[in-house]
C-alpha cells in the first residue's frame, strides 16, 4: 500500500509539473517569436519610413504586454515545484542546472526586464534608435532565456563535463563548456528557436486571415495592415516550415546516437532490423511488447532515422523493461507535431501558389485554412515537448539519476491538493489572460494605430478588468 501510495504521488507529482511546464511553454514561446517580429517591424519602419510598419509594432506590442507578462507570472511557480516536490533532484543535479538558470535570470530576465518599460511606453519619450535598440534588446533577452534554459534542459538529455561528488552523489561541474554545449544542444536550441518563430507567424496570419475574411463578410475593404501582418506571416510559414522539418531531422539523428531507446519508442519499434518500415499508425503494447493495429510503409523508417534503407533502427527489446519509456504517449505525440509539421508547411505553399496567382488577400479557402492552423505551431511545440520529456523516462538526468530517486517524500493528500489548486488557479488567472489577448487581436490594426503608452489600459485589454500580472507591468510602465 506504502509504494502504490509513494507511486501515485510520483505521477502526481509528474503531472503538477507537466501541467505547468505545459501552460508556462507556450508565453515564452509566443514572446521569443513575437519580440523577434516587432524588432523587425521597427527596423522596417525606421528603414522605409512607411507607416504600415509603425501601424502593426503598436497593434502587437499590445499583445505582447499581456503574453509576456503570464509568462512570467505562470514560470515562477515552477522553481517553488523544485524545492517542494524534486528536492532530491535539486540537491544532485542543482550544483549543474540551478547554476544555468541563474545565469538565464542574470542576464536574460535583467536584460527583458531593464528594457521592457522603455519598448512599450517609451516610443514618444526617447530617441527612435534607442527605442529600437529597446525593442531588439528585449528580443535578444528572450533569446538568450531560451538558451540557457535548452542548456539545462538539454544537459538533463545528454549529460556530460560533470562529475559526481562521492560523499554527496551530486552532480559537480568539471568541464563549463562541456556542459552547456552537450551533444544535444545545438540542435534543441535551433528547433526551439524556429518552433517559436512558426508558432508566432501562424497566429499573425491568422489574425489577418480572421480579419479579412470578416471584412469580405461586412463588404468593408481590407486595411494595408492587416494585408501586410498576413503576407509576412505567410512568408514566414513558407520559408521556415521546410527549415524546421530539416533541423527536426537532424535532430532526430542525435537522438538516435545518443537516446536510441526514445526512438524505438517514439517509432513503435520492438525488435532491432535494418530496412524497417515506417509507422504510420499503430497502438504500441508496453505488455505484449507489440505494436498492435500497425500501418506502416516498407523501409521508410531506416530510411528517415539513418538515411539509408539497409540502416538499423533499434527496438525497445535491445533495452530492460525498467529503462522504457512509456511508447504509446511518444509514440502519438511525435506523430501529432509531424502531421502539423507538414500541414504548416503545406499551408505555406499554398501561400506561394496564391501569391503567384496574384489572389493572396482574395482566397476565402486559405484564409479560413489560416484561421484552422493559428494553434498548430503551440500545440507542435507542445507535442515536441512531451515526446522530448517522456521520452527521457524513467530517467532525470538521462542514464544516471532516476525519475522515482528525484521525488520528495511527499504525502499523496498534499499533493492531490496543490495539483487540483493550480487546475483551477490557472484555468481562472490564464483563461482570462487569453480572453484578454483574443479581445485585443479580434480589433483589427489601424492606419495611424494608436501608441500603446498614449491608449488608457480599459481599452488595451479590450474594457475588462486587467489580471495581476498585466496590471504589475502596465503599473511599473507608468
Amino acid at each position: 500500500m506504502l509504494q502504490s501510495s509513494h507511486d501515485l504521488a510520483l505521477l502526481l507529482a509528474r503531472f503538477q509539473f507537466a501541467f505547468t511546464v505545459g501552460v508556462h511553454i507556450v508565453f515564452p514561446a509566443f514572446s521569443i517569436g513575437l519580440a523577434a517580429y516587432l524588432a523587425v517591424l521597427e527596423g522596417l519602419w525606421l528603414r522605409t519610413g512607411r507607416s504600415v510598419y509603425l501601424d502593426l509594432y503598436r497593434y502587437w506590442v499590445k499583445a505582447f504586454s499581456v503574453v509576456f507578462a503570464m509568462g512570467v507570472v505562470s514560470g515562477l511557480v515552477m522553481a517553488y515545484e523544485f524545492g517542494t516536490n524534486w528536492a532530491p533532484f535539486s540537491r544532485k543535479a542543482g550544483p549543474i542546472t540551478g547554476v544555468l538558470l541563474s545565469y538565464e535570470v542574470m542576464t536574460a530576465f535583467f536584460l527583458e526586464a531593464g528594457f521592457l518599460g522603455v519598448m512599450l511606453f517609451g516610443m514618444n519619450k526617447v530617441g527612435r534608435g534607442l527605442h529600437f535598440a529597446a525593442t531588439c534588446l528585449v528580443s535578444v533577452g528572450t533569446l538568450i532565456s531560451m538558451t540557457w534554459i535548452l542548456a539545462s534542459n538539454s544537459w538533463m538529455q545528454t549529460p556530460q563535463g560533470y562529475a559526481i561528488d562521492p560523499a554527496t552523489g551530486s552532480f559537480m561541474p568539471a568541464d563549463w563548456l562541456a556542459i552547456i554545449f552537450n551533444p544535444s544542444f545545438p540542435f534543441r536550441l535551433a528547433h526551439m528557436g524556429l518552433a517559436a518563430f512558426l508558432s508566432v507567424a501562424f497566429a499573425v496570419g491568422a489574425t489577418g486571415a480572421w480579419h479579412m475574411l470578416r471584412a469580405r463578410r461586412l463588404r468593408a475593404p481590407v486595411t494595408e495592415p492587416v494585408k501586410v501582418m498576413f503576407s509576412m506571416a505567410m512568408w514566414m510559414a513558407a520559408i521556415v516550415a521546410p527549415v524546421q522539418m530539416l533541423v527536426g531531422d537532424a535532430h532526430g539523428l542525435n537522438t538516435l546516437k545518443y537516446q536510441p531507446v526514445k526512438i524505438a519508442a517514439m517509432e513503435g519499434d520492438w525488435v532491432s532490423e535494418g530496412r524497417a518500415p515506417e509507422l504510420l499508425f499503430g497502438i504500441p503494447n508496453m505488455k505484449t511488447e507489440h505494436t498492435d493495429y500497425a500501418i506502416g510503409i516498407p523501409l521508410v523508417g531506416s530510411l528517415i532515422l539513418t538515411h539509408s534503407i539497409d540502416g538499423k533502427v533499434p527496438g525497445m527489446k535491445d533495452f530492460p523493461r525498467d529503462q522504457r519509456p512509456p511508447s504509446p504517449v511518444v509514440f502519438f505525440s511525435f506523430r501529432i507535431m509531424i502531421a502539423l509539421a507538414v500541414l504548416m508547411a503545406g499551408l505555406g505553399f499554398w501561400s506561394l501558389y496564391m501569391r503567384w496567382r496574384k489572389r493572396l488577400y482574395e482566397s476565402a479557402a486559405l484564409h479560413r485554412a489560416a484561421v484552422a492552423m493559428a494553434p498548430a505551431g503551440f500545440i507542435a511545440l507542445l507535442c515536441g515537448w512531451v515526446t522530448t520529456e517522456v521520452g527521457r523516462q524513467p530517467w532525470t538526468v538521462y542514464g544516471l539519476l532516476r525519475t522515482t530517486d528525484s521525488v520528495s517524500p511527499i504525502v499523496l493528500s498534499n499533493i492531490e491538493l496543490s495539483l487540483t489548486a493550480f487546475v483551477i488557479v490557472y484555468v481562472l488567472v490564464f483563461g482570462s489572460g487569453l480572453g484578454i489577448l483574443m479581445r485585443i487581436l479580434s480589433r483589427a490594426p489601424e492606419v495611424g494605430e494608436h501608441d500603446a503608452s498614449e491608449t488608457p489600459a480599459g481599452e488595451i485589454l479590450g474594457g475588462r478588468a486587467q489580471s495581476a500580472a498585466v496590471r504589475a507591468v502596465t503599473d511599473d510602465g507608468v
